[in-house]
């Protein structure tokens, strides 16, 4: 009976230790240029901002409009620098998107859990 409960924590364990965080899936979905799989984490709107164009977009509108970013603005690379939570228990991140044509973009999103589910609730690309 030991073993096998040992056994099962042991594979939860390393089972969860594959698992990526929030935070690795959505650099994930920059660093490939992915909008679709980036607007899962979207709620019903989303703060958007992308060099000097701020807007509050609707779930579809966003995807459309980061899709349209990233078509002329290819990633190369993106990195997260730093990562936080507010004394409400939402989270952030900021990061390093480098693109195919040599831009650098500072890059921040903030999200919080609702219902069990994180939803990015603000996301900035600027340049730097």
């Amino acid at each position: 009976m030991k073993k096998t409960i040992s056994l099962l924590l042991l594979l939860f364990a390393f089972n969860q230790s594959f698992a990526l965080d929030v935070f690795d899936e959505i650099a994930l979905a920059i660093r490939s240029g992915d909008a679709k799989q980036l607007s899962t984490y979207f709620g019903p709107t989303l703060d958007l901002t992308i060099v000097s164009r701020e807007d509050v977009y609707s779930k579809a509108q966003a995807e459309q409009v980061i899709k349209d970013f990233f078509s002329k603005n290819a990633p190369k690379s993106f990195t997260i620098i730093h990562k936080g939570s507010s004394p409400e228990g939402n989270q952030y991140a900021i990061g390093n998107l480098v693109t195919n044509t040599g831009k650098t973009f500072r890059t921040s999103f903030y999200f919080k859990t609702s219902g069990g589910k994180n939803v990015l609730m603000e996301l900035r690309f600027e340049t730097e």
